[in-house]
């Protein structure tokens, strides 16, 4: 993983090659050695500084947890609109791969918002992980529930939901694996309480043992 002990003062940006071209990649560290990698992917049009992600990136190092967030390939060429899932899921997982050689010996996470759940949720079986953080997950699109994504949370793998009960993107269903935290007030964007939205996240990640009390 990109980074070191200056890493805990900003984040380290570095590049990592992928089949669809190069992703960047945002590394912060904890002040002592990580419990666990948490890997956070953006959503379709935007970018890793959304205001959810940066809330629990802050507080997933301060709990002891090394965050990188990944910006797809598409967005480093300037792109907005989306590249296609398969493209996002390859990319994905090269970058995951390279991070995971800089922390071998830890519980890998998968997260992201939006879009970025979605390919976490996709690809997680297949990284490795041990869990998964989706923000913002896109149940259907707007106004058409009968078009429900609900089968990609079903990893098979400890997974949270933060949702708002506002989002015209649909509220999963908890299940046996997956819990659900619906944010009262909050739309698609998660914008109203950050912070709320990652002391969730920190809390469910200390539950399962991989953040510090």
């Amino acid at each position: 993983m990109p980074g070191g002990p200056a890493a805990q003062n900003g984040p380290v940006r570095d590049e990592i090659d992928t089949p669809r071209g190069p992703a960047r990649v945002e590394a912060d560290l904890p002040a002592g050695p990580p419990v666990a990698l948490l890997v956070l992917g953006h959503g379709a049009g935007g970018d890793v500084d959304a205001p959810d992600l940066l809330a629990v990136r802050d507080a997933a190092v301060g709990a002891g947890v090394a965050v990188a967030r990944v910006t797809q390939p598409y967005r480093v060429a300037g792109r907005r609109a989306p590249a296609p899932a398969g493209h996002l899921d390859e990319a994905w997982t090269a970058v995951v791969a390279g991070l995971r050689t800089g922390h071998p010996d830890v519980p890998l996470l998968v997260g992201g918002r939006s879009s970025g759940a979605r390919v976490a949720c996709r690809t997680a079986a297949a990284v490795g992980a041990a869990g998964v953080v989706a923000l913002a997950f896109p149940l259907h699109p707007p106004g058409r529930p009968e078009r429900s994504r609900a089968a990609e949370l079903l990893t098979g793998l400890p997974t949270l939901v933060v949702n708002g009960d506002r989002d015209p993107f649909g509220v999963p269903d908890a299940d046996t694996s997956v819990r659900v935290v619906v944010r009262p007030g909050e739309r698609h964007d998660l914008r109203k309480d950050p912070t709320a939205v990652a002391t969730a996240v920190v809390a469910w990640l200390r539950e399962r043992g991989w953040a510090l009390p």
